[in-house]
């Protein structure tokens, strides 16, 4: 499998797993339209593969965090609508054009930049108002309605841009107490209706994310935005696992490079983090935290060789690390190992990682699908 990869280090992504929790979230979002976020190259796991298994399953629209991940993908020929989650300068406003894509505004000078690049060119551009409930990101103040009024008239009024609906996001929904999240509910409801009151037009309403979906079914609106759990990745551990069946996307592998038996008092690694305490056998991997593997994981870190679940040895370097796999029989160079994934009985997550390193499992998955080549499999 490797050598698909150019090196003996690779994500493995299957797709199989994506398509089952695809169809898990459609179902729990029951008939909602499926916003599909592969923002950040889908997590790591590549948004133009991962958008053509959305593709699959009926969905339309797609967010992404930059405009070059928009680009990214019209040029691979999607055709579907692609939501921008994040502002788009002004200096920006004749890509959002060009690219046909839906920004994000909350605030009207930035939406008429786009409506004259829109006019110049012969069109008219498609966007979300952005209300901030309580994650403090971007938005209106959603406190502010008489403000937030006055300056939506204005986009309303503007030739080439079009309102499209309302925009916010959840700043806790992962956490068991859901009060927080139940006041950003209420003030999203009374600026929506502020809004609808003085005349504004607002057809189009997102707000869940991936814990709302699992968990606050009232904030589904018209269309629900699974992130993490697309991924196989739940959202934190205070999330009710059983309100949604998911199974992990990304496996990270790598092959031994080298193989080396030392004596007692060896040292490995920078800062001879490991001295062997009787003689060891050692495999180098071709893999490092310039590939996402934290180094603070070193301490703790654990891969699984042929079965057997082994420490790394020292510090993770940059492009590669190594493993004490004395208790691997008939280890040899070549060999596969899983860094991050399953041989069946033995497991090392996302989560594991991250808990580690005291991180998320969006964290870890992102980082690793930076530099190392993507296998899919299916």
């Amino acid at each position: 499998m490797y050598k698909e990869a150019i090196r003996p280090a690779w994500v493995e992504i299957n797709l199989n797993n994506f398509d089952y929790n695809i169809k898990q979230i459609k179902e729990k979002a029951a008939g909602r339209e499926l916003i599909g976020v592969i923002k950040a190259d889908a997590y790591g796991h590549g948004s133009v593969k991962c958008a053509e298994v959305l593709r699959e399953n009926g969905v339309k629209t797609f967010a992404i965090a930059t405009l070059q991940e928009a680009i990214t993908l019209r040029e691979a020929g999607a055709k579907e609508e692609i939501i921008m989650l994040g502002l788009t300068p002004d200096m920006y406003a004749d890509t959002i054009v060009d690219y046909d894509i839906t920004p994000v505004v909350c605030d009207s000078a930035n939406a008429r930049a786009i409506s004259d690049a829109a006019a110049a060119k012969g069109k008219t551009v498609s966007g979300l108002i952005a209300v901030d409930t309580g994650m403090g990101r971007i938005g209106y103040l959603a406190d502010d309605t008489s403000y937030a009024i006055e300056d939506v008239k204005k986009i309303e009024a503007l030739p080439n841009f079009k309102i499209k609906g309302l925009f916010s996001h959840m700043a806790t929904a992962d956490a068991a107490d859901k009060t927080y999240s139940k006041e950003q509910e209420a003030k999203y409801n009374a600026f929506y209706e502020a809004l609808t009151k003085a005349g504004i037009k607002l057809p189009f309403r997102t707000f869940a994310n991936s814990a709302s979906i699992m968990e606050i079914p009232s904030v589904y609106f018209d269309a629900v935005r699974p992130g993490i759990i697309l991924y196989g990745c739940y959202p934190s551990d205070e999330v009710d696992f059983n309100q949604l069946s998911i199974k992990p996307v990304m496996s990270v592998k790598a092959t031994i490079v080298h193989l080396k038996d030392v004596p007692e008092n060896f040292s490995v690694g920078y800062g001879r983090k490991y001295i062997s305490t009787k003689p060891a056998r050692i495999a180098t991997l071709a893999l490092g935290y310039a590939d996402g593997y934290p180094r603070p994981y070193s301490p703790n870190a654990k891969v699984i060789v042929n079965g057997v679940v082994c420490p790394v040895a020292g510090n993770i370097c940059m492009d590669q690390c190594m493993v004490d796999v004395s208790a691997v029989p008939n280890v040899k160079v070549g060999d596969e190992v899983i860094v991050m994934g399953s041989d069946g009985v033995n497991s090392v997550t996302a989560d594991d990682i991250a808990k580690a390193t005291g991180t998320i499992s969006y964290e870890i998955c992102c980082a690793f699908g930076q530099r190392l080549p993507k296998i899919y499999v299916r």
